[in-house]
C-alpha cells in the first residue's frame, strides 16, 4: 500500500499496490504493520457497507464524541462518490479545514479518517457502494453532525443535491454549538451528552 498523507495531520489517502496478471489482480487493503508504521490506528471495531441508490445523494457530515470517536477507512468498490473529511480537533492548527477526494471503484483508493472528523460524502454515480472499516462501535448517546451545507465549513459539493435524510437536515449550525463542540471534542474523557450530541447519523 502507499500512504498518502493529506494536509491534514493524520488523515492519510491510502493507494493499492496491485500484483496484476492475465486472470487480473492481486492487492492488499489493509495490514495493521504498515498502519503502525504511520503512526496511524490499526484497530478495527467494525466493518460496514454503505450502498446510495442514486447520484447526487449527500451523506453527513457525521462524527462521534469522545470517549467514543472512531477512526475510519473508507473505500468505494462499486460506483464513485466524493468524500469530504473535516478537522474537529480544537488543537488542531488546521481545525475546521476540509479535505474533499473522489473514491472510485477503478481505483480502489481509500481515505484513512482520524479521529475527531466529520466525515460525508455525495455520491457521483448511481448504485455506488462504500466499505468502511471502523475503529470503534457506533455509539448512538456520542454522536454528533453537521450539516452539509453550513457555511462555517465552506464544503463544495460537485452535483446538485438529490437526496439526503432527514436526520442529515436536522443537524444543528456551528454557531449554535461551537462552543460546546470545541470542548467535548477537546475533552477526551467525557461521555456527557448535550445539543451536539443530540443529533445523529
Amino acid at each position: 500500500m502507499r500512504f498518502i498523507e493529506t494536509e491534514l495531520a493524520g488523515a492519510f489517502v491510502v493507494e493499492l499496490e496491485r500484483r496484476q496478471d492475465d486472470r487480473g489482480f492481486f492487492a492488499r487493503s489493509f495490514c495493521r504493520d504498515e498502519f503502525e508504521a504511520h503512526g496511524l490506528r490499526p484497530l478495527v471495531a467494525q466493518s460496514n457497507l454503505s450502498f446510495t441508490a442514486k447520484s447526487g445523494t449527500v451523506r453527513g457530515m457525521h462524527f462521534q464524541f469522545p470517549p467514543s470517536t472512531e477512526s475510519k477507512l473508507v473505500r468505494c468498490v462499486r460506483g464513485a462518490v466524493w468524500d469530504i473529511i473535516v478537522d474537529l480537533r480544537p488543537e488542531s492548527p488546521t481545525y475546521l479545514s476540509h479535505v474533499a477526494i473522489e473514491l472510485d471503484e477503478e481505483s480502489l483508493r481509500a481515505i484513512y479518517v482520524p479521529e475527531r472528523f466529520a466525515h460525508g460524502h455525495q455520491t457521483l454515480r448511481d448504485d455506488s457502494l462504500l466499505s468502511y472499516q471502523m475503529g470503534a462501535p457506533y455509539t448512538p448517546n456520542n454522536e454528533g453532525g453537521l450539516r452539509y451545507d453550513d457555511p462555517a465549513l465552506g464544503l463544495t459539493w460537485p452535483l446538485p443535491v438529490t437526496e439526503i435524510s432527514e436526520k442529515d437536515l436536522s443537524f444543528p449550525s456551528y454557531s449554535s454549538i461551537e462552543q460546546s463542540l470545541r470542548d467535548r471534542m477537546a475533552n477526551l474523557d467525557t461521555d456527557a451528552v448535550d445539543e451536539a450530541g443530540k443529533h445523529g447519523q
